[in-house]
């Protein structure tokens, strides 16, 4: 297997059938890689993970993985990547607002970059025009430059759900809740590049958006000096 598309999910029942359909449709074309999907359930409440068994019937591809409480978003996503058969890991949000069609432009960023030397290699999506509101906007703004000050990342959109790896390379890193939001600083540590893909971004136009502002500042200031502290320790040998 080349390929596992990682969709961690809770309570988007209404996008599970439309993504699963733009992912097949985006990962149909002359020299596609061999591909899997595999969606994580995180405890919804609203029939998600009946949605996706449904679908696995008649979708050979996909698997479909549960958890029996909601844990978080970092956790259902090291649930998935373990579950994995690929190689390499492409990873999208539910929410039906990242494109499965610029799975393509992570793939074709990974070829190009493929002959440079050294470490396991990040393909980070960037939602250059993104469709939130503008709060979000401004928060994600904030967020990014402040993580880049402190981290040193240079990435410009760590937490777009769109990104690209090596499962092995995902494996070895240290693992805690809002994981995803790190994955650029925490890959550089481990002696890795990230290389930031521009990509499409589309509003939410099913289902209802789990974060806001205040949900995800304090966590993240916290977070942020854990991974600072990582850091500082130096790669985990």
């Amino acid at each position: 297997m080349d390929l596992s598309v990682v969709i961690p999910a809770h309570d988007e029942a209404e996008n599970v059938g439309p993504l699963l359909e733009e992912i097949g449709a985006a990962l149909r074309f002359p020299g596609a890689p061999s591909y899997e999907v595999v969606l994580v359930d995180d405890g919804s409440g609203d029939g998600t993970g009946a949605r996706a068994e449904a679908a696995a019937k008649a979708v050979a591809r996909l698997r479909v993985v549960r958890h029996a409480s909601p844990k978080g978003q970092s956790f259902a996503t090291v649930t998935g990547v373990r579950a994995a058969a690929g190689r390499w890991i492409a990873t999208l949000d539910g929410d039906g607002q990242n494109d499965p069609a610029d799975i393509r432009r992570l793939l074709a960023a990974r070829d190009s970059h493929a002959s440079a030397d050294g470490g396991p290699l990040l393909l980070a999506g960037y939602r250059k025009a993104r469709r939130d509101s503008w709060l979000k906007r401004v928060s994600s703004r904030v967020a990014n430059g402040v993580r880049g000050r402190l981290l040193g990342d240079r990435t410009p959109d760590t937490g777009c759900g769109l990104k690209l790896f090596e499962r092995e390379a995902f494996l070895a890193l240290p693992h805690f809740d809002h994981l995803h939001r790190f994955l650029p600083a925490l890959f550089i540590r481990a002696g890795g590049r990230v290389v930031s893909v521009e990509v499409g971004h589309r509003p939410r136009t099913r289902g209802r958006s789990h974060y806001g502002l205040f949900n995800r500042l304090w966590v993240g200031i916290v977070d942020m000096f854990g991974v600072m502290w990582l850091i500082k320790r130096g790669p985990r040998r």
